[in-house]
């Protein structure tokens, strides 16, 4: 086992210096990964997912560890021996299982292994001396540098924090914070045109999966304790889509009627165009629902899921948003437009995006969003309707650009509040709702809902 658990170390290590030096998505890499190992026992492929996410989540709080045991800092290391010591120092702060003695031993021989023998002594006393010391760790002072508390404590860079501080008090951004740490659930939404939601949830746990309702959608779900979604019965029938309870109130708030014509701009893997065409089969109807996406690819990730849910209400269609189709112009009911962000409110479940988003991104997408959204509208026929959502948190990316769309074009905000809890009423009643990560138990994102004005 020891033996098997380097190798499980090197196939991580490698691809924790694809992601640092060629900036290598950690998803599709992890997917690549457990894919190679498909066969591999549950407790080895489980040992590598958490050891990779693990070690990019916490990132920020290992090198802080790492950096006051060692002259040379972290981001003067050479790549290899900074992942390897990132990774190892995981195992020893915050994986129980792993005795400290075997992740120092194990870190020394791949050091030995790639051509780092003349670096296996410095990796062996750094190591060693962070789990001799590791009770001894002491943050930055909370009273006096509470940004750079949160920044170490919850690995998220200190400037994305200092913006979230100039919309929200301290209490929430901490809990935005916190909640912007990996939740080991996964939601999915019951595709309720192909079963009931008690006949899944039953099935669910016959297979020994764990179930919990969401707290305000009657159609999704959180599991946890199963190895491989593709295992999963349930999954592979097509009775369940993995969504989000953010991403999933996005149909729950559009709610198509039956015959409706529905257009998803940006749709990729397709959770909400599968949403809206689940919605209008359960009520009967033979609306149909038009999904688009950028690349080939993107649109591979739709035609797959639509395959498995077995709907035959969703076309697909290679098409860039920020170029005008006339042929769809006012002949919409509905255009759901998901534009492309800068994903602050999924850092939970996307690690890499904190490392590598900047305030200058976020500037750059403005533009993009809103000459996709200039399109959108002009699909939608009049008395038709428009969600237009992202999955960030940031005001230029969401209410900025609602305010731009309200006062540029013939739109007016649908209040949704009769669709949703109590404690979102208040901003629903606008036609526009901001979920916050830590909150409400969900990702971070924007709606708001518009009806072109006849």
């Amino acid at each position: 086992m020891a033996e098997q658990q380097v190798n499980l170390r090197e196939e991580v290590l490698l691809l924790l210096i694809d992601i640092d030096r060629k900036k290598v998505m950690s998803s599709q890499g992890l997917s690549n990964l457990l894919l190679r190992y498909q066969f591999a026992k549950k407790q080895d492929r489980a040992f590598m997912t958490r050891l990779l996410e693990g070690t990019l989540e916490q990132q920020i709080y290992l090198d802080y560890v790492l950096n006051q045991f060692s002259s040379k800092k972290m981001e003067k290391q050479k790549p290899f021996i900074r992942c390897l010591l990132r990774m190892t120092a995981y195992q020893i702060l915050f994986m129980e299982q792993v005795p400290d003695s075997a992740a120092c031993n194990e870190a020394v021989k791949l050091a030995r292994k790639k051509g780092f023998s003349n670096l296996s002594g410095f990796v062996n006393g750094l190591i060693r001396n962070v789990a001799r010391k590791k009770d001894e760790i002491k943050l930055p002072d909370e009273k006096k540098s509470p940004m750079e508390y949160l920044s170490v404590r919850y690995s998220i860079p200190q400037w994305i924090l200092e913006q979230w501080s100039t919309m929200y008090d301290y209490d929430t951004v901490a809990k935005m914070a916190e909640g912007s740490i990996r939740n080991p659930e996964t939601t999915v939404r019951v595709n309720l045109s192909n079963a009931e939601l008690e006949q899944v949830k039953a099935a669910l746990e016959e297979e020994g999966i764990v179930v919990k309702e969401s707290s305000y959608l009657p159609n999704v779900l959180k599991i946890s304790g199963y190895d491989s979604l593709s295992r999963i019965k349930a999954f592979k029938k097509g009775l369940i889509q993995v969504q989000d309870e953010s991403s999933a109130t996005v149909g729950h708030i559009a709610d198509p009627h039956g015959d409706a014509f529905v257009l998803d701009m940006c749709s990729a893997p397709g959770g909400k165009a599968l949403h809206a065409a689940d919605i209008m089969r359960h009520k009967g109807g033979t609306g149909r629902v038009l999904a688009r996406d950028v690349s080939d690819h993107k649109i591979s990730l739709i035609e797959d899921n639509v395959e498995r849910c077995g709907f035959t209400n969703i076309e697909t269609e290679v098409f860039d948003g920020t170029m005008m189709d006339e042929s769809l112009a006012g002949k919409t009911d509905l255009v759901i437009c998901d534009v492309p962000c800068s994903g602050l409110g999924i850092l939970a479940r996307k690690n890499d995006i904190k490392y590598n988003v900047t305030k200058e991104r976020i500037e750059e997408l403005v533009p993009l969003q809103r000459a996709i959204l200039k399109n959108a509208v002009s699909y939608v026929k009049p008395g038709g309707e428009l969600i237009f959502s992202t999955c960030t948190i940031t005001k230029e990316e969401n209410e900025e650009n609602r305010r731009w769309l309200l006062a540029e074009f013939s739109l007016e905000a649908v209040d949704f509040s009769d669709k949703l809890p109590e404690y979102f009423k208040t901003q629903a009643k606008d036609g526009h709702l901001q979920l916050l990560p830590g909150i409400y138990g969900t990702d971070g994102f924007y709606i708001a809902k518009f009806r072109r004005v006849k």
